[in-house]
């Protein structure tokens, strides 16, 4: 769990809840339905028209990466490394196909199966780095979801609180609702600013560095496998793999 991400949102937004207080506004001057509405579905509605399904539908399965990343560990994947160096050393590359079968890491487990069937060094590196490039590409569009609603959503915010001032205009013949009208009207701004500053472009920058990380992690495995493949000791490959646990 990433308890920063948490924390993020919990200081960012009772800041702005506890500006109003402190102001000796009330939370239901800043709390309107139709405001939200307007705000959240305009913005996701030219997010939808934006992009291709398949991005979509990513970039919701990806979220939770914001609260919940991928477990990666540098460490553990270069002693995964060692260890199937000193197997395919010991044993041979063909046990390799048993160890990969135990993997539930697809991308690692291909590595493993494309050592153990023979295949050449930079055969290897070539279908792994086109993989890595294509997932990195998907996931870093499915980020850019987000990235797109923290763009749209001001904008959005602006027509709500322009429709409210049109509703507001309308009732001129009641100057007592006047103020509170307006208020009303520029809620739907703070909404959109507030939801794309606090909300959806951390979450785009905050999945863009799990996708980084993730990325840099399989650079490694990559290199690794490559090295095994190569029958390299094992010690030259720990050596050479040092810098990315970094």
């Amino acid at each position: 769990m990433d308890i920063l991400s948490i924390l993020g949102l919990l200081l960012g937004f009772g800041a702005i809840i506890g500006g109003q207080h402190l102001e000796g506004g009330h939370l239901d001057s800043i709390l309107n339905s139709v405001a939200f509405l307007i705000v959240a579905g305009g913005t996701v509605g030219a997010v939808m028209l934006q992009t291709p399904l398949k991005t979509f539908l990513r970039s919701l399965r990806i979220v939770v990466w914001v609260i919940f990343p991928p477990k990666l560990s540098a460490q553990q994947t270069l002693d995964k490394i060692l260890e199937w160096s000193q197997v395919a050393r010991r044993e041979g590359l063909l046990k390799l196909e048993a160890m990969a079968e135990e993997e539930t890491d697809l991308f690692t487990q291909k590595g493993l199966q494309l050592i153990a069937d023979g295949s050449e060094p930079e055969i290897i590196r070539e279908i792994l780095e086109t993989d890595l490039d294509l997932l990195e590409a998907h996931d870093i569009a499915a980020s850019k979801v987000y990235e797109a609603m923290g763009g749209y959503s001001p904008t959005i915010g602006i027509i709500g609180a322009v429709m409210g001032l049109i509703h507001v205009m309308g009732n001129l013949a009641d100057p007592a609702s006047l103020g509170s009208g307006i208020a009303v009207a520029f809620v739907a701004t703070i909404y959109g600013v507030a939801l794309a500053n606090l909300l959806f472009l951390p979450v785009a920058a905050k999945l863009k560095s799990v996708i980084e990380k993730r990325s840099s992690i399989q650079l490694m495995l990559i290199a690794g496998l490559i090295s095994v493949a190569d029958g390299d000791n094992p010690r030259h490959i720990e050596s050479r793999l040092q810098a990315y646990l970094s």
